[in-house]
């Protein structure tokens, strides 16, 4: 078996190695020693590695693992152009060797901002390529604003579904539901729906206009009366931004 690879940490009082390459293992033996195998040992090789080369060795072992996500990926990317390449992406993709393309395209899905992330049911569920247009999306100051309401919309959908228990939306509805939105916010009063925690309709954007705002509140949706009324001041205020609202 290949050692783990290891560096002497200098400064720290609670630490004297920082684990570089083999972290899944010495998390498994951790787990093991503290669970009735004391004996077990942690084989490593003690290297000296600057934080650059620390880096490039630790993303040589991400790239064989399953469980670092696409988003995890690209954020650890755009951290170390910071940390370590003086923010110059040539310089970075030649020195990993990877595609200058495809870096650029992790370093964008790397801007994804938080509250977009929020209308997924897992960080996880954002994998490279169907989340690159929706990060190009955003830098259209004209459909932001649409993009960013819809995925507070979703996220409360997400919540309302965790809390009961139901299935959660999948990756490709989230992404078709926010690079639509800016479409559909051109649209003149659209009868805009609100899903419910049972995949249900629970409140419709019936018409906005100068006259007023007619919103429907549908039975069976499975939200008590708080969560109605959460929604509904949801609506008036996503109008109110859209200017279409009471206030006018």
């Amino acid at each position: 078996k290949v050692p783990a690879v290891v560096r002497r940490v200098e400064g720290d009082p609670d630490h004297d190695f920082e684990v570089i390459a083999g972290t899944r293992r010495h998390w498994s033996i951790s787990w093991l020693r503290a669970n009735s195998y004391p004996d077990m040992q942690f084989v490593a090789q003690v290297v000296v590695l600057d934080d650059e080369a620390a880096f490039r060795l630790a993303d040589l072992e991400n790239r064989a693992r399953k469980d670092v996500s696409d988003l995890e990926r690209a954020r650890n990317y755009a951290q170390a152009l910071f940390d370590h390449y003086g923010n110059h992406m040539s310089r970075m993709a030649d020195r990993l060797k990877l595609s200058k393309g495809w870096l650029s395209k992790m370093l964008k899905v790397a801007s994804l901002p938080d509250a977009v992330l929020a209308a997924f049911a897992s960080p996880a569920d954002v994998q490279l390529k169907p989340a690159y247009p929706l990060a190009q999306a955003l830098d259209d100051r004209a459909a932001a604003p649409a993009i960013l309401r819809e995925a507070r919309a979703i996220a409360k959908v997400q919540e309302d579904r965790r809390s009961t228990g139901a299935s959660a939306l999948g990756a490709a509805e989230v992404i078709a539901r926010l690079l639509a939105a800016p479409k559909q916010a051109e649209q003149p009063s659209p009868a805009r729906v609100y899903e419910g925690a049972l995949g249900r309709p629970a409140r419709t954007v019936q018409s906005a206009n100068r006259q007023g705002v007619t919103l429907r509140l549908h039975a069976g949706s499975g939200l008590d009366t708080k969560r109605l009324l959460e929604i509904v001041h949801d609506a008036l205020m996503y109008l109110e931004e859209e200017g279409r609202g009471l206030q006018r």
